[in-house]
């Protein structure tokens, strides 16, 4: 049963005049009291409302009996009528809508959400109406070339596109309307597109026409055409190409926000939803762009000055919708905030005002109390401006310049005049507050420290780097250049860290986006220096992937690491966020940055330890080969087919098979296959089995490792396979097995010792890791065991010499050799256990090592294990005791719990020395029986 209109009222406004609103109460004689009420106080106040009550008395009634219903009853009666009627009914039903809106406005029987979309609902009918009508006269002189009626099923290819508050259903009540129109030029043959254009052209103007002209009966919307692409030159409609190409190539920031609420509102809508989805990527910038709000302030600022709306003088007269304070500093604030950050998030980007500060607020993009209170502002502002449209039906935004009209107002409103001038005076201060420290944050200006640490030389030829070739990279970096200055003085390295910040600089492609971030971050410059003074390599690379520092101020980059579940459930979003193959692996590549970055920072915070690192570069990896092998797997099944029988499982291996990387880890990796006897596959293009996974491994190599626009995610090795390069690059489930039994060597068994299943279908993974338990779990011969460890220590030792004496992986006594020993020890003991600590207590139980070199290897093994991870972070290259920079230093002492460099190098020559003798006495003595303490 429909709800009355009576029963859902909130308020009622005042009358300003009571004889205009009694007059109008002889048409209503049988009203309840609270109806009666509201038709006075609207006449009264309103001498539109007043003629719209006259007029429409019979209706209005049996609006007041069904509110909801019979406003849909009349957009349902409007869509079908005939369109030689069409201008008279439009108007006729404009006149109805408006009574209804206003009345349900005033009363508090819709709020204004319901208010903005009924209005919107209508004017999305009537332009359509107008729309089809032009284009059926058109089309019935013969001059759209080459279609015939039934085109105009889908208004031959054109679409009518709602910009601002209309794009947005916030049409507020006496509102122009803002189009922009375009076609499809592939609708029509080439030679025939001119003719078509120009018929389009008529369509448009016969449709703006249609709606704006008045007649006796009035008119429908005030319509503006002037958002299109380069109004001054291009006609009311363009195709779609030309409108992309302008966009790609000339777009400006203020057209980018105007994007975020555009929608297709009428025609060919599917035209309009595919210009929008190609428009995209100029909306929403991929990272962080954090330049928009130069571009919106300055845009306030010519605002302004073309107004004339400077600051809060006075309330007489003042523009609630542009002055100081106003509605369009709300929406200025919202759409800029959408613009920096709706690139990375697509939650943000939502059309409605209100949306966007509560979507904003969740994200923590702002501050949850100031959303609340720019929404709750924004209402108050939005209703003050219909109540001043309703009164003369004029689109004005524009406060009372004389008493009369203030009581006028008020009494609309509801209040007393002063209660309503305090209201509006304390939010339009408020609103003022809240946006301007956004877009003009107060400038303190540093002056510039005196840089005795510094090197001016550096300094000078800073002009000449290409991220400095604008007027405005430099004015942007002139503002900041004194901060960085000083923390560069400041930090505990200057002159390295300002070597390291001009690598930085003279890396960077482009500045402008990079320094605004800076500016509006200042955290970031700390962050910056802090990385310059400790890993100069790191700020090198940070300068051509400028993009990962989004990561830092856009979620919880300092919180705790994930669980692998959500940490793969982000990345599927992210791909499937893309359609096309290569823009996944780009987007996967920015993620994974992104990520392998924060661990790195939360490392050098000394968030993280080495141990903690290592397990994050290694879930990463895991995560990133999870999530990607299924799409580089769907992208071959679409030529080639499904994959042949079970799938293919990616064994991690060495490192990654342990769960231990380091910030500069390659993968090892074998792909182990199972056909289940199906032979080929059965797509367009079908392969052999083997063939099949041998280029499905191929493609997953270079997914992986192919340099792209975003870099490489990681250098792949495959040696580990069965039989090494020689063998198939992907292999057999049954060959694998029958392989590993009958064929290998003793050192791919201790390399089992680390394997994982690490990508691929569950069920072949389980069955993957039982047989590599059970294969383990065979009794070895210690002697052909130990031998081989001898053997494969001897080969490395000839193949690979230690680069320097910091190099901890290579050597006797260091990490690889310790490795070996701990899986020779889990190999012999019958154990599938990763780790290095398991594998030296096995390697004890089986009597080749004392507890008390047990000890020393481990503890040279987390020696090795932490310099290298420091290692990794703060160079390419290997480390050189006496040309670290002294940051490095710092950041491997605190690693290592050393003071000085010279402590931890005797302690690292003692214990790898005596792990080194642990590790010679266990191969050479163990059959003299289970070794003694000492």
């Amino acid at each position: 049963m429909p709800m009355r209109f009576a029963a859902q009222m909130t308020r009622t406004p005042r009358a300003f005049d009571a004889a205009q609103g009694m007059e109008v109460l002889a048409k209503y004689p049988a009203l309840a009291p609270e109806l009666s009420e509201l038709i006075k106080a609207a006449a009264g106040c309103s001498p539109f409302l007043k003629d719209l009550c006259l007029m429409h008395a019979e209706w209005l009634c049996a609006f007041f009996d069904d509110p909801n219903g019979e406003f849909q009853k009349l957009l349902t009666e409007l869509s079908a009528v005939e369109n030689f009627d069409l201008s008279t009914a439009l108007r006729q039903a404009k006149g109805k809508a408006a009574l209804a809106v206003a009345l349900a406005d005033l009363g508090g029987v819709w709020s204004l959400h319901e208010v903005t979309n009924r209005l919107s609902q209508f004017a999305d009918i009537a332009i359509d109406l107008s729309l089809r009508n032009a284009l059926f006269a058109e089309q019935r002189r013969g001059k759209l070339p080459g279609l015939d009626e039934s085109a105009l099923e889908d208004c031959a290819g054109m679409v009518v596109l709602a910009m601002g508050k209309l794009g947005a259903h916030e049409l507020n009540y006496s509102s122009d309307i803002d189009l922009i129109c375009l076609f499809d030029e592939t609708r029509f043959e080439p030679g025939e597109q001119t003719e078509a254009r120009a018929a389009l052209v008529r369509v448009t103007r016969k449709m703006a026409g249609m709606l704006s002209d008045r007649t006796a009966e009035g008119y429908v919307f005030r319509t503006d055409l002037r958002l299109r692409p380069d109004p001054a030159v291009t006609p009311v409609c363009i195709g779609v190409s030309a409108a992309e190409a302008y966009y790609e190539s000339l777009g400006r920031t203020w057209e980018r926000a105007a994007y975020i609420k555009a929608r297709p509102a009428a025609g060919a809508l599917k035209v309009g939803e595919a210009f929008l989805k190609a428009l995209q990527p100029f909306v929403w910038r991929r990272h962080l762009d954090f330049a928009a709000i130069e571009d919106a302030h300055n845009m306030r600022l010519r605002i302004r000055e073309h107004k004339g709306y400077f600051g809060l003088n006075s309330l007489n007269g003042h523009n609630i919708k542009l002055g100081h304070g106003g509605i369009r500093e709300i929406e200025f604030f919202t759409q800029t905030r959408q613009l920096i950050s709706g690139g990375r998030d697509p939650s943000l980007r939502v059309r409605g005002t209100i949306d966007g500060l509560e979507r904003l607020a969740y994200k923590d993009w702002i501050e949850k109390d100031a959303a609340q209170e720019l929404a709750a502002h924004y209402a108050v502002l939005r209703e003050t401006e219909h109540r001043l449209q309703m009164i003369q039906d004029q689109q004005t935004q524009t406060l009372p310049t004389r008493p009369l009209e203030w009581d006028r107002l008020a009494a609309f409103c509801g209040l007393d005049t002063s209660a309503l001038q305090n209201d509006l005076l304390e939010r339009l201060s408020s609103v003022h507050v809240l946006t301007e420290g956004f877009f003009a944050p107060e400038f303190t200006p540093i002056v510039a420290p005196k840089v005795n640490s510094l090197d001016e030389d550096i300094i000078a030829r800073w002009p000449n780097y290409p991220a400095l070739r604008s007027d405005r990279a430099v004015a942007i970096f002139n503002r900041l250049k004194p901060e960085i200055l000083m923390r560069l003085e400041r930090s505990g390295t200057p002159q390295e860290a300002l070597h390291a910040f001009d690598a930085f600089l003279a890396g960077l492609p482009a500045g402008v986006q990079v320094f605004s971030l800076f500016e509006a971050n200042p955290q970031l410059i700390d962050l910056l220096v802090d990385i310059c003074g400790t890993a100069p390599d790191l700020a090198s690379y940070l300068s051509q992937n400028a993009g990962v520092l989004d990561a830092v101020i856009a979620g919880a980059f300092f919180e705790s690491w994930p669980e692998p579940k959500d940490l793969f459930e982000e990345l599927q979003k992210v791909l499937n966020a893309e359609s096309d193959y290569e823009d996944k692996l780009d987007a996967a590549r920015r993620w994974h940055k992104e990520w392998h970055f924060r661990i790195g920072v939360h490392h050098l915070r000394g968030l993280i330890n080495a141990d903690t690192a290592g397990a994050h570069y290694a879930a990463l990896a895991e995560v990133t080969l999870a999530a990607l092998w299924p799409v580089v797997g769907a992208q071959f099944a679409l030529k080639h087919g499904d994959a042949p029988g079970r799938g293919a499982v990616v064994l991690g291996m060495g490192s990654l098979g342990a769960g231990r990387l380091n910030a500069a880890s390659d993968l090892d990796l074998i792909v182990i296959y199972d056909t289940q006897d199906s032979e080929t596959s059965d797509g367009t293009r079908p392969l052999p089995a083997r063939t099949y996974y041998a280029r499905l491994t191929q493609a997953l190599i270079t997914a992986l490792s192919a340099p792209m626009a975003e870099g490489r995610l990681y250098e792949v090795d495959m040696r580990l396979r069965p039989s090494g390069n020689k063998g198939p690059v992907a292999t057999s489930w049954g060959g694998f097995q029958s392989y590993q039994k009958e064929k290998a060597w003793i050192w791919e068994h201790l390399a089992l010792t680390r394997a994982r299943v690490v990508a691929g279908p569950q069920d072949l993974a389980r069955d993957v890791e039982a047989f590599r338990c059970d294969l383990l779990h065979e009794s070895s011969d210690a002697q052909r065991v130990l031998d081989e460890v001898a053997e494969m220590r001897r080969r490395i030792s000839e193949a690979k010499t230690p680069q320097g004496d910091w190099d901890t992986k290579l050597g006797a006594g260091r990490m690889q050799d310790i490795e070996l020993l701990a899986q020779a020890g889990c190999l012999q003991a019958g154990r599938a256990e990763r780790d290095v600590e398991t594998g030296l207590k096995f390697a004890k139980q089986e009597g080749w090592i004392a507890d008390t070199a047990r000890e020393t290897l481990f503890a040279a093994y987390e020696l090795c294990w932490k310099v290298v991870q420091v290692a990794k972070l703060v160079s390419h290259k290997p480390l050189e005791k006496d040309e670290l920079g002294e940051g490095a230093r710092a950041f491997l002492l605190r690693e290592t719990g050393h003071k000085t460099l010279a402590s931890l190098s005797d302690d690292l020559v003692d214990l790898t020395a005596r792990a080194a003798a642990a590790i010679d006495k266990a191969l050479t003595s163990h059959q003299e029986g289970p070794l003694n303490e000492g």
